[in-house]
Formats: structure tokens, sequence, C-alpha cells
């Protein structure tokens, strides 16, 4: 894959007022009130839950309705959004003047939320995640504790190293997938395989956040794996998750074939298949922050494609 270079890293404007000076003017509440499923990223949230459910009702044993509805499942569900909007804030805590640069318009810690104030949400809402997990049983409890753990060191650390912390991310996408699978132990193998899915595709698409992100790391010392090994080879590093990815779904799609099961065979083909080509061929051809901006995009459609195609499961 080549690619034109990159512009070099330009410097991007000081945060206003430092790091946790909140913008003045009245209405401040309210903007602030405005900003906040921003800030927990409610789209990302709705696909997690939407997983989730499609998984337990789709792919594991029982009334898809009533398992849903079931008590157990709907505390678990609660536990793994907490821990994920947690997440998400403490994301934007270490990262605000990272954000000051690359994505400006969508500062809500240290403008319009006070560092200490993001820092108490994030502590609030894991330890109601993990211990609610916990009240289900240990097993959950420590995977979710685990997750917040590796959350948080993604945020401060991992996420600032060359592939760690596009791994790291992929992991916490696969371990959401298999959360209903590991509170209920069946041994189904398809939840594996959409655990494995997702992992891939999130790499891919965390790989592509890194390369349109370069200007703010670079200004931050930070070593992604584009300011490491360069724009050009980490299209390779992604492309080798994204042919993975390929084979994965393939080999899938062919069994399925020989199964009879038409109807999930084409859906797989014509929107999982087909668009997993066309990312790649958008991949080789991007080299400008705009195309990977879309290339991000593109991996959210493909991830919501596989999701719902649990429904012909």
């Amino acid at each position: 894959m080549s690619v034109a270079p990159l512009s070099s890293p330009a410097p991007g404007p000081p945060l206003p007022g430092g790091a946790d000076e909140l913008l003045p003017g009245p209405g401040q509440g309210s903007r602030l009130a405005r900003a906040l499923p921003g800030l927990v990223r409610w789209p990302n949230l709705a696909i997690m839950l939407l997983s989730m459910v499609l998984v337990r009702a789709m792919l594991l044993p029982g009334q898809p309705l009533g398992v849903v509805l079931a008590p157990q499942f709907g505390l678990l569900v609660l536990a793994a959004l907490l821990v994920a909007a947690a997440g998400y804030i403490i994301n934007d805590y270490y990262d605000v003047k990272i954000d000051a640069i690359n994505r400006p318009d969508r500062l809500v810690v240290g403008r319009l939320l006070r560092r200490r104030h993001a820092m108490l949400a994030h502590v609030l809402l894991s330890g109601l995640g993990v211990v609610l997990a916990m009240a289900l049983s240990c097993r959950l409890g420590f995977v979710t504790m685990g997750a917040a753990a590796l959350l948080w060191g993604y945020s401060a650390r991992f996420k600032r190293l060359a592939l760690v912390g596009n791994v790291s991310i992929g992991a916490l996408t696969a371990a959401l997938v298999l959360l209903p699978e590991l509170q209920l132990l069946t041994g189904r193998q398809a939840v594996w395989l959409y655990a494995l899915a997702a992992f891939l595709l999130t790499v891919v698409r965390e790989i592509i956040k890194d390369i349109e992100d370069m200007r703010g790391d670079a200004q931050h010392g930070c070593r992604t794996l584009p300011l490491v090994w360069g724009v050009a080879r980490s299209k390779w590093v992604a492309g080798l998750f994204l042919a993975s990815l390929l084979a994965l779904v393939l080999g899938a799609t062919g069994q399925l074939l020989a199964w009879g099961a038409w109807g999930l065979a084409a859906w797989l083909l014509g929107l999982v298949v087909l668009p997993l080509l066309e990312l790649a061929r958008r991949l080789a051809r991007a080299d400008r922050r705009r195309h990977f901006r879309q290339l991000s995009a593109w991996c959210k459609g493909i991830m919501l494609a596989g999701i719902l195609s649990m429904l012909l499961v």
C-alpha cells in the first residue's frame, strides 16, 4: 500500500486558560447537560447495548424476549455500560490537551466540566459497574474489574504506545461481546467467532484513528503506530488485521452455505465482505486526514452490519 506523505504536525492552538479553566458565560450548566451524552459517547453505548442484547437473545439458549428482560441480564448490561461510560470520561480526562488540537469542537472536560469532577464521575461509575457485576458472580466481577483497570491503563499510558492501545481496545470490544456467554458458560462457538471478528475490526479502526490523530499525538509525545513506523507501514499492519477478518468472515460464510443458511450467508457477503473489500481499497489510497476520518466511519458501519447479522442466526 503506497501513501503520499501526510503534512508534518503543525503547532495547534493552546487550550484556553489551561487544562481546567471553564469557559465563561451564562448557561454553562445547560451547555454541560447538552454535552454529557457526547462525553460518554452515547452512540457507542447504544451499539454496545444492541450487541449484548442480540448476543443474549439470538446466539445463546432461551426464549429471546424472556432472557433479555431477565433481571440478571439487565444488571450485567448496566454494569458494562457504566464501566464503558466511565472509560470514555477518563479517556477525555487524560486527553484534554490532545483533544484541544485533534477535536477542539468536542472538548468537554476542562471546558464545561472540571477535571476533578470528571475523575470523580469516572471512579463512581466504574465502582458501581464493578459492584453490580460482582453481585452477579465473582467471575463477572473480576472480568468487569479487569476491563475498568484496562480502560484506565489505556487512557493513562497504553494508547500512547505503538499497537498496545489498539490491541487493548480490541480486547475490550471482544470482552463485551463475550459477557453474556461468560454469564452462562454455554460453550456456543458462534459467540467466540463474533468476538474475534469484533476484535479484528476494532484494531483496524483504532489504527486508522491513530493515523487521523497524528497531529495532536505528535505534539504530546505519543508513540502511536503511525508516529513510530510511519503511515505506510501502519496501513500495512491495519491491512494484515483486515485480511484476517476477511478470511474469518469468508470461512464462516462458506460453512453457512454448506449448511444451507442462505439468508445469513447472503447478508455477510453483501453487507460485510463487500464493504470490507471496499474498505481495503480505500485504505490503500488514503493519504489525507479526511480520508481516514471517512474510513473510521466506514468501520463503524461494517461493525453495525455484523451485529445485525445475529438476527439471522
